[in-house]
C-alpha cells in the first residue's frame, strides 16, 4: 500500500473500483497497524492469517454478490476493547476481567456483514470509567500530534487509530463523552449516537441506560456511513429503538440558529488558547450562515454534574458489581476509587436524582424552541500526562464540562475539527441536538469540517471533497 493512499472511505474505495483488492492492500495495513503498538494503541491485534483469510472470503461474495451488497467492503476498522468480537479477549483494559465471547457485538456484526475487515481491539481508559486515556494497566494512549499530551479517554486507542491512518474507521462508546473528547484532541470526527440506534448488545455496560456505541472517522460523511450500517433495532438490546418516522427537528444548511453557552458560562481553565480557538469557530459557523444565539448554560452545568456527583455512579458499579466485590484489587486505582463512590448512594437518592433531571430536562428543552443546534467547545483544555498523574480526577472532571450533560438529556452530538491552536494541537467543537437528528447533525458537522481546512487526522491528507452531504 503506498503512503500516498490515505485510509479514508473515497480513497479505498477508489482503490477498489481500480481493481486492486483487499487481499492485495491488507498486508501494507497490518503493516502500518503495527507502528501503533508504540502509541499504546493496542489491546489486542488480529493475526495476520485471520486477515487475510476475511480478506478472501469479502473477495468471494463481492464477485458472487456484487460490491453494493457491502457498502464497507474491504474497509479496516478497530475495536474498543469493551466491546465483543468473536473469539477474541475482550478485557474492559482490566486484565483480570478478560473473557472470549463466542458472538461479536450485534455493531461489529453488522459491519462485517457490510464488508469491514476488523484489524484490532485498542486501549481504553478502564472499563470505560474516564476522559483522560490513561487509565489503563496496557499503558497510557499518547496523543497523536505531541505525546507529552493526553489521547484522551475513554476510547483513546480507537481515536489515535484513525487519526495516525492504521484504520478507516473505529466504534468507541460514550457515556460521558469518551467517543467526543478523544476525537477533538487528535483531530477527527467522533460521532455519539442518540442512545439506542446503535444496538449495545455485546458492550461491556458502564452505564446501561446512558451507552452509546460511537464511531470515530476522519470525516462526517466516513462517520454517518458507518452509523448507517451499523443501527438498527436490535432483539438482543433491551435498549434499543428506532427512529420516528418524522424526525422532530431539522438543522439546516444554512440559515441555521446555534445557539451556544454565554460569556460568563465559557469555561476555559485558564486555557487562553482554547478560548481563542473556540472564538474562531464561533465565526465559522457564521460564516456557514449561522446566526448565535447565547444561552444561559447553568441548567446544561447542572445536569453534567449529576453524571459523576449523584446516583448514576451507583449504575457504574451495577455494571460490575459481581467483578468489583470479588476482585477489588484488579482495577486501576483511580477507576476503583470513582466506581466504589456508588455504594454511598440510596434508592431514595436515585429516584430524587431522577426528579431534578426531569425538571433541568425541561429547563435544557427550551433551547430547541429558539436554536437549531447547539455549539459547545469539545472541551475547555487539554492536559499533559503529567499534569492528569498529579490530579487524575479533578482534571478528568473539567474535560467533562461540556460532554457529561448529553446522554442524560437523550441528545445526540458530533464533536468536528475546527482548526489549530498556535501550539500545533487541535481544537475541535461539538455540535449538540435533539434525539434522532444524528443524521443532520453530520451534514452541518462535514461544513464546518470543510470551512476549517484542516488536514485529516495526525496525516497530510486534505478533507477529500464530496458532492452531497448526509442528508
Amino acid at each position: 500500500m503506498s503512503e500516498d493512499l490515505s485510509l479514508t472511505f473515497a480513497s479505498m474505495r477508489a482503490a477498489y473500483r481500480n481493481g486492486v483488492t483487499p487481499s492485495a492492500l491488507m498486508p501494507a495495513v497490518l503493516a502500518r497497524a503495527a507502528t501503533g503498538d508504540a502509541r499504546a494503541v493496542w489491546i489486542h491485534r488480529l493475526g495476520a492469517a485471520e486477515v487475510m483469510a476475511r480478506a478472501a472470503q469479502i473477495e468471494r461474495r463481492a464477485a458472487a454478490d456484487g460490491l453494493a451488497a457491502m457498502p464497507l467492503y474491504g474497509l479496516p476498522f478497530a475495536v474498543k476493547d469493551n466491546i465483543d468480537t468473536a473469539s477474541h479477549p475482550t478485557t474492559a483494559g482490566c486484565p483480570d476481567f478478560a473473557y472470549v465471547p463466542q458472538r461479536s457485538a450485534t455493531a461489529v456484526e453488522r459491519l462485517e456483514d457490510a464488508g469491514a475487515i476488523l484489524i484490532g481491539k485498542t486501549n481504553l481508559d478502564q472499563f470505560a470509567t474516564g476522559l483522560v486515556g490513561t487509565r489503563s494497566p496496557y499503558g497510557a494512549c499518547t496523543n497523536a500530534f505531541d505525546a507529552r499530551y493526553i489521547a484522551g479517554g475513554s476510547s483513546s486507542g480507537s481515536a489515535v487509530a484513525v487519526a495516525t491512518g492504521l484504520v478507516s474507521f473505529a466504534l468507541g462508546t460514550d457515556t460521558a463523552g469518551s467517543g467526543r473528547v478523544p476525537a477533538a484532541f487528535n483531530n477527527i470526527v467522533g460521532l455519539k449516537p442518540t442512545r439506542g440506534l446503535i444496538s449495545a448488545a455485546g458492550v461491556v455496560p458502564a452505564c446501561r441506560t446512558l451507552d452509546c456505541v460511537s464511531v470515530f472517522a476522519l470525516s462526517c460523511d466516513d462517520a454517518h456511513a458507518v452509523f448507517e450500517t451499523a443501527r438498527g433495532v436490535d432483539a438482543r438490546d433491551s435498549f434499543s429503538r428506532a427512529s420516528p418516522t418524522q424526525l422532530p427537528r431539522r438543522v439546516p444548511a444554512a440559515p441555521f440558529r446555534f445557539a451556544l453557552p454565554r460569556t460568563r458560562d465559557l469555561e476555559f481553565f485558564g486555557d487562553a488558547q482554547a478560548t481563542a480557538a473556540f472564538a474562531a469557530a464561533r465565526k465559522l459557523m457564521e460564516t456557514l450562515g449561522g446566526t448565535a444565539i447565547e444561552i444561559d448554560f447553568a441548567p446544561f452545568r447542572e445536569v453534567a454534574a449529576l453524571l459523576y456527583e449523584a446516583p448514576w455512579l451507583a449504575e457504574r458499579l451495577a455494571a460490575i458489581k459481581p467483578f468489583f466485590t470479588a476482585h477489588p484489587d484488579s482495577l486501576h486505582e483511580v477507576t476503583r476509587r470513582v466506581i466504589a463512590q456508588g455504594q454511598s448512594y440510596s434508592a431514595l437518592d436515585v429516584f430524587e436524582a431522577m426528579y431534578r433531571l426531569q425538571e433541568l430536562k425541561r429547563d435544557c428543552d427550551a433551547v430547541w424552541q429558539h436554536a437549531d443546534v447547539l455549539v459547545v467547545p469539545t472541551t475547555g483544555t487539554i492536559y499533559r500526562g503529567d499534569e492528569v498523574a498529579a490530579d487524575p480526577v479533578g482534571l478528568n472532571t473539567n474535560l467533562g464540562y461540556y460532554t457529561n450533560f448529553v446522554n442524560l438529556l437523550d441528545l445526540c452530538a458530533i464533536a468536528v475539527p475546527a482548526g489549530f491552536r498556535t501550539d500545533g494541537l487541535p481544537a475541535g467543537v461539538t455540535l449538540v441536538a435533539p434525539a434522532f437528528a444524528d443524521s443532520l447533525l453530520c451534514g452541518l458537522g462535514r461544513e464546518l469540517h470543510a470551512a476549517a481546512r484542516v488536514p485529516l487526522g495526525a496525516t497530510k491528507f486534505p478533507l477529500p471533497a464530496t458532492a452531497v452531504a448526509p442528508s
